[in-house]
């Protein structure tokens, strides 16, 4: 993260909605569970969100089928209003 962050967080997301979906979907639904919190949380637009692709590895670490049940995030929002996310 570079220094000129205005807001910086640390955030635990539960990722435990994604088991609703098709064993098949469920790390794709965890990657859009990610962003829709960081939206909620950082009260930015969709486009806004940059998610380092730590997280994304994490997530499809042990394939599609089991996601993590909850990951650490953080999340530094910018003076331009962009938001970085990526491993804490």
């Amino acid at each position: 993260m570079e220094e000129d962050a205005v807001k910086e967080q640390i955030y635990t997301i539960p990722l435990r909605d994604a088991k609703n979906a098709p064993r098949w979907r469920r790390a794709n639904r965890a990657m859009k569970i990610i962003r829709k919190y960081l939206i909620r949380h950082m009260k930015v637009d969709p486009d806004k969100i940059k998610i380092d692709k730590t997280i994304n590895e994490m997530i499809w670490e042990r394939g599609t089928e089991k996601p993590p049940r909850s990951i650490r995030v953080r999340a530094a929002k910018f003076e331009d209003g962009g938001v970085e996310a990526e491993l804490a």
